[in-house]
């Protein structure tokens, strides 16, 4: 009889034991499963963060200045390196072909000296008319079109880095292809572009597809690894 006491409470110890062992219930969820609330209400434990706030920790560059604008013809606003197609009519000595200057001015006969920075050819054919007007030419008509784009410009990690003349519907691609291509070490999924907006650059990580415009000047990166 006493034996068998003795055989009953060493079994009730280590019953006692294992108890005091067990993990939480909690712990025992699978792990690759995200918890919830309904993890809360059956195993007790706290709610795991959502995807959505682990997303939003994720670092992103952040990009200073105004968003890129691309500018169709209608809106394409004149700069230094530009030349341009000026004809008054009925006025041969008037019309010619002339750049627009470091200063951003147009020189003609007559009238000086014409500011043309960050205006359309509308907008410049219709100051130069009104500059006409006021003392030489009764009713002048003036157009304007351009002649040659001013430059672009591809510096960085391309096979012939420089200054290139600007093609209509140009992309970031196309640039680097007439730049000879990327080198071996250069970053190919984005290009940095620098553009001036109202006098002030902006620089931009943009994707190879984006459209250039011209006085861009694009840097091609070298890769990490």
């Amino acid at each position: 009889m006493r034996l068998r006491r003795l055989l009953v409470l060493c079994l009730a110890a280590l019953a006692l034991t294992a108890c005091a062992r067990e993990a939480p219930r909690y712990a025992m969820a699978p792990q690759a499963q995200p918890r919830s609330d309904l993890d809360m209400m059956m195993y007790g434990a706290p709610a795991a963060a959502s995807r959505t706030v682990r997303h939003a920790q994720r670092a992103v560059p952040v990009q200073s200045g105004p968003a890129p604008i691309v500018e169709d013809a209608g809106t394409y606003t004149l700069d230094a390196g530009d030349k341009l197609r000026i004809v008054v009519f009925g006025q041969d000595a008037l019309s010619n072909t002339y750049a627009v200057s470091a200063a951003g001015q147009v020189t003609m006969p007559l009238i000086g000296a014409v500011n043309a920075r960050g205006m359309t050819t509308q907008q410049l054919s219709q100051s130069i008319a009104g500059r006409l007007k006021q003392s030489f030419i009764r009713d002048p008509s003036v157009a304007v079109e351009v002649e040659t784009y001013r430059p672009f410009f591809v510096l960085g990690e391309v096979t012939y880095p420089g200054q290139y003349p600007y093609v209509p519907g140009m992309t970031v691609q196309n640039a680097v292809a007439i730049a000879g291509g990327f080198t071996p070490r250069a970053s190919k999924s984005r290009v940095t572009l620098t553009r001036t907006y109202n006098g002030v650059p902006a620089r931009y990580a943009l994707p190879m597809h984006y459209p250039v415009r011209p006085g861009d000047t694009l840097t091609v990166g070298e890769r990490w690894f």
